[in-house]
């Protein structure tokens, strides 16, 4: 079981407090309000969500799990998140059930089994990354039993990305599975920047352009965290259409430091 490491920092550590406080993101001003039905049409193939605190982020993400709950539910979640911690692996999975204040979220084992055979799994290396775990509570509201397999790029090239999404796909065949990008945009810049830059970077993820996703980011130095796990989930799914539910920034949620912002995506990819 891998406990939860983010618990009482990035969100509240108490079981009643956490159901709360994912309340209050889906309530808060610029958040989408709760959903209002598990549907079923399932038509979402990938998401990405920010990973930063609750207080930050949550309401951005919020608008992710809406769109996915009132979509409908599927087998597993495929929750891809960027190294933050140096991992020494391409990219690794967890086969281990994630602890949070919520309950055991379980992993999906028969998944989790065939990835194993094309990508390491070595938990410990899962122990303090942030970028998954926030995910997880978000999961267990709108879901009652979510399953899960968690990977971290610490690799986030194109082939990386290319590589992963292959796996992915061969071992998800037969299955109904929502591959969930973990993503941050631009990290501490003026307000007035994060717009102009990571409106450029939206653009391309709207086109499905993974090529000059790349190429704008690195070319205007723009600070995304997560480019290699939103490459990976358009590859993967292969989606008509991507659907940009919200943008928003630290200054909007937290009204703090104008000229060092944080910018939060939440977007769906649809079949």
């Amino acid at each position: 079981m891998r406990p939860p490491a983010m618990a009482g920092r990035f969100y509240p550590a108490k079981k009643d407090d956490l159901l709360a406080n994912i309340r209050d993101c889906f309530n808060h001003p610029i958040g989408p309000g709760l959903p209002k039905r598990i549907g079923s049409d399932r038509m979402i193939s990938a998401a990405i969500a920010p990973h930063a605190g609750y207080m930050a982020s949550g309401m951005n993400a919020a608008h992710t799990y809406k769109r996915i709950a009132e979509d409908g539910l599927p087998d597993a979640y495929i929750v891809i998140g960027p190294d933050h911690v140096g991992v020494p692996f391409e990219a690794v999975m967890c086969d281990e059930d994630f602890m949070t204040p919520l309950g055991p979220c379980k992993i999906h084992e028969e998944i989790a089994a065939k990835l194993k055979r094309t990508i390491p799994c070595n938990c410990g290396a899962h122990r303090y990354e942030h970028s998954i775990e926030v995910q997880i509570p978000f999961l267990q509201f709108i879901d009652k039993d979510p399953k899960i397999v968690p990977i971290i790029m610490g690799d986030q090239s194109k082939s990386t990305a290319e590589r992963l999404a292959h796996a992915i796909k061969e071992a998800c065949k037969g299955r109904d599975v929502i591959v969930i990008a973990s993503s941050d945009m631009s990290h501490y810049i003026p307000k007035e920047d994060a717009e102009r830059l990571n409106t450029m970077v939206l653009r391309k993820i709207e086109e499905m352009d993974v090529d000059g996703m790349y190429s704008v980011i690195e070319s205007k130095k723009i600070s995304v965290c997560g480019f290699g796990p939103m490459a990976t989930a358009i590859f993967e799914s292969e989606p008509s259409r991507v659907e940009i539910l919200k943008y928003s920034d630290s200054w909007d949620s937290l009204r703090y430091d104008v000229m060092s912002v944080v910018g939060y995506l939440s977007a769906v990819m649809c079949r």
